[in-house]
Parts: structure tokens; C-alpha cells; sequence
């Protein structure tokens, strides 16, 4: 009984050359889908787990001013970015359980320091605030950050603030220091 066409076609070599032929087309199929995965290269992600985070470019703090009751209390990020590193950024707020997401800035060119303000209670229903950062502008527009720095709800870390000029202050001086690479909280 005869062996079908693309069945000897395919192992033809195997059967002639053996071993060798076998090790030199499994290299070949490995090599191809590490560039086609390469190619596709998913964005680092980082899970950030404290109120303040710092990575090469760029640094977050995070705090809180209490209004006059919770509908009137704002979360604030305070975002710092060296432009050379990541001259664009974008914010957004998602619900994990429903994918739902929410703009909570749009992508923007950075002007080296962004607050992002939110009241505390969008958090029960978009827990998830995503931090986008982009190495340029097409990359923006297509929404392929090179960094995506995610926090699940508030960090309990995050400090309350009484007074918008306690918490101006606090932002400011947390983010110098994380900024100057000392104080950093990044995993």
C-alpha cells in the first residue's frame, strides 16, 4: 500500500537524511514563531500595588482630598513622565468582570507633570485604572503603549488630605523624590 503524496512530501527528508533533518526543520518552526511573536510583542504591563510608582521615565502618586461628603471626594494621580521617554499617555478606568472601559484621559502629549482627578466613588464601578504610556504619537493614535501601568482599586497605601493645598504639596514633593529614583515603591 502506497503512502499519500503530502504525507512522503513532507517526510521525505526526515526519511532520507534522518535525525539531522528532523532537528534542522523543528529550528527552523521555532525561529519563525519567536519572530512572529516578537513581531506582535504585547506592551510591558506592570502591576502597580503601592500610592506612588517609579520606572525609568516616569513616575506616579497617588493621594486623596476629602470634600464635604464622599460624593465630593476626588482621588488625584499625579503623573510625571520624561518626554524623551514617553511624550504621550493616556488614563482609563475598566470594570475586569464586564470589560467595560472608561476614558479618564484621553491620549494626550505629555507635558512632563498631569493630574488625572476622579471622584473616589468611580472606583466601585471601574476598579481597574490603567496608566498608558506611549513612545510617540502614532503610537497613541493607535493605542500601543510601550508601558501600562495598572492599579485595582485605590491602593490602600494612598494618603487623605483635609485641604487641596496638603494634598498640592504632598504630590509634589512625593513625586520629586520619585522622580529622583528616591522613595520608589515599583515592584
Amino acid at each position: 500500500m502506497s503512502e499519500p503524496a503530502a504525507h512522503v512530501a513532507v517526510f521525505f527528508p526526515i526519511r532520507r537524511f534522518g535525525l539531522p533533518a528532523l532537528l534542522l526543520l523543528l529550528l527552523v518552526g521555532l525561529t519563525l514563531a519567536g519572530a512572529a511573536v516578537h513581531g506582535a510583542e504585547a506592551p510591558r504591563e506592570v502591576h502597580g500595588m503601592a500610592d506612588a510608582f517609579a520606572a525609568p521615565g516616569v513616575a506616579m502618586t497617588w493621594g486623596v482630598v476629602r470634600g464635604a461628603d464622599e460624593a465630593s471626594t476626588l482621588v488625584v494621580v499625579r503623573i510625571v513622565t520624561r518626554p524623551g521617554s514617553y511624550p504621550w499617555l493616556a488614563v482609563t478606568g475598566g470594570d475586569p468582570f464586564t470589560q467595560r472601559k472608561l476614558s479618564l484621559l484621553a491620549p494626550t502629549r505629555s507635558a512632563g507633570v498631569i493630574d488625572v482627578r476622579t471622584p473616589r466613588a468611580h472606583f466601585a464601578d471601574f476598579p481597574r485604572t490603567e496608566l498608558r504610556l506611549y513612545e510617540s504619537a502614532a503610537a497613541a493614535q493607535n493605542d500601543v503603549p510601550t508601558l501600562v501601568v495598572f492599579f485595582l482599586g485605590v491602593p490602600d497605601t494612598t494618603p487623605e488630605f483635609a485641604t487641596e493645598d496638603k494634598l498640592q504639596a504632598y504630590l509634589s514633593e512625593r513625586a520629586a523624590r520619585l522622580a529622583d529614583g528616591a522613595g520608589s515603591k515599583a515592584p
